[in-house]
C-alpha cells in the first residue's frame, strides 16, 4: 500500500501512530505526531490511524509540547533581563523569546548566552 508524506499511521509493532515520511529499503519511516525521532516499520504491519488514535496521538504531542515549553534545562541560572534603554539588550531578548515561542530552545540558548556576554562585555559594574 502507498501512503503519503504526512499520514497518520498506526503501527501495532509499537502500539502507536506516527507520521508517515517515506520508505527506508524494506521499511516504512513514523515520525511521532508532533516530531521526534522516526522509527522504522513494516509497511505491511500500518493501517490508517483511527480518529481515536489520531485525537490520542495529538493530545500525547500536545501535552509533551506543554511539559518542555520554557528553559529546556532544569538547573541554570535564569534567563539574563535586558539592560534598559540598551537596543542591543532588547534585539537580544527579542531573538530569544521568537525562539521560546518556535520551540527552538538551542536558538533560545544561543540568545541567553549573547545576551550575558554582551552583558559582560558592555555593562560590566566594576
Amino acid at each position: 500500500m502507498h501512503h503519503e508524506p504526512g499520514a497518520l499511521l498506526y503501527d501495532p509493532a509499537t502500539d502507536k501512530v506516527g507520521e508517515y515520511q517515506d520508505r527506508s529499503g524494506p521499511y516504512a519511516m513514523l515520525r511521532p505526531v508532533g516530531g521526534g525521532r522516526e522509527w522504522q516499520a513494516d509497511p505491511a504491519a500500518l493501517r490508517p490511524a483511527t480518529d481515536r488514535e489520531r485525537l490520542r496521538a495529538r493530545v500525547r504531542a500536545a501535552n509533551g509540547l506543554a511539559r518542555t515549553d520554557g528553559p529546556f534545562m532544569v538547573g541554570l541560572p535564569r534567563p539574563p533581563a535586558p539592560v534598559p534603554d540598551c537596543a542591543e539588550c532588547d534585539e537580544l531578548a527579542a531573538r530569544r523569546e521568537k525562539a521560546r515561542a518556535a520551540h527552538d530552545y538551542s536558538a533560545e540558548t544561543d540568545a541567553n548566552v549573547m545576551l550575558r556576554s554582551h552583558q559582560r562585555q558592555q555593562h560590566a559594574t566594576s
